[in-house]
């Protein structure tokens, strides 16, 4: 009896390792691939078609996106609320890279009316790529959720710039896309949606739903030669992150949205580069949602946030001087 006994432990015990064996050389597998792979033999993204829509086009990974999209080959429709940055991405695009571009100013914290007049503006472009980058949070640092400045606008902008946004733009594009047969829809989200997040309530929670809705909306209309990717970027230099310094944890926009276009036809759900993967990796093991979530690390995530808060302060005032 002691030897059955010992022998079924080591069974379950040898196919349990087997298991976990596997699991990670396919992630190692799939990593290779998305990561290192992908830099020697890039997706040709002009299949997809004449025309890239970005919205968020003027700051930050939107702005990158842009830029490296028309590097690659594209005319760029830009979207963004400032009629006077649209004007200087535009004119860096088609002086450097001799690409067309055509630009829609919108507000997108604002309701639904902006949408049939976006619709309106695409129609008659050969559009084959969409990124849905805009979005924002609604503090510059880490708060508790009734501590928002102005919350009930706030918190209503929120949803509206980071979730309206990205399934009100879609419709009318995707109809088009899947008469085609082939087409992109890049969805970015962010590493704050991998597990909850307090003292980033709803911006995570907002997050969480880009990417459920784009894995869902992926696997609804791959087989019509749709790809929808999600990207979850980690931390990258931008106004939304204060333009921390970039080092080898954090990523300058360009440097990321080069990396992330990569992935395309590698991964439809991507960290975006091999620095956020890694990180993804470690904080899923080493800091999951049981620990983020605790009495213990609340305590020490509000220390942390009343310690940040000077210095993020000072560097909102910079920014805000520098943009006036």
């Amino acid at each position: 009896g002691c030897d059955c006994l010992s022998s079924l432990l080591c069974f379950l015990g040898g196919a349990t390792a087997l298991c976990y064996l596997l699991k990670w050389t396919w992630r190692c597998v799939q990593g290779f691939r998305a990561y290192v792979l992908s830099e020697i033999w890039q997706t040709d993204l002009r299949r997809y078609g004449r025309w890239a829509v970005v919205t968020g086009a003027t700051a930050g990974i939107g702005r990158a996106y842009a830029i490296e999209l028309a590097r690659r080959g594209l005319d760029v429709v830009l979207i963004s609320r400032s009629s006077e940055k649209l004007h200087a991405i535009a004119k860096e695009i088609e002086s450097q890279h001799g690409r067309q571009t055509r630009i829609i100013q919108a507000d997108f914290t604002e309701s639904q009316s902006i949408y049939p007049a976006i619709a309106k503006q695409l129609m008659g472009l050969e559009i084959g790529i969409l990124v849905n980058n805009v979005g924002m949070n609604y503090a510059g640092m880490l708060v508790h959720f009734l501590d928002v400045p102005d919350p009930e606008q706030r918190i209503t902008e929120v949803i509206n710039c980071n979730i309206v946004s990205v399934t009100q733009v879609k419709p009318c594009l995707l109809m088009r896309l899947c008469i085609l047969g082939k087409g992109l829809i890049i969805n970015i989200s962010s590493e704050a949606a991998s597990q909850p997040q307090p003292m980033l309530t709803v911006y995570s929670a907002t997050k969480i739903f880009v990417t459920y809705f784009s894995r869902c909306l992926h696997a609804e209309y791959q087989a019509r030669g749709i790809t929808v990717q999600c990207v979850t970027p980690f931390m990258v230099s931008t106004n939304m992150t204060h333009n921390i310094e970039v080092n080898p944890l954090v990523k300058s926009a360009a440097s990321f949205a080069r990396d992330a276009l990569n992935t395309v036809g590698y991964s439809s759900f991507t960290s975006g580069c091999l620095s956020h993967a890694l990180q993804h990796t470690v904080l899923s093991i080493f800091f999951p949602a049981w620990l983020r979530l605790s009495p213990f690390c609340m305590r020490h995530m509000e220390q942390f946030a009343q310690g940040m808060r000077p210095q993020i302060e000072e560097r909102v005032a910079q920014q805000h001087n520098k943009d006036n």
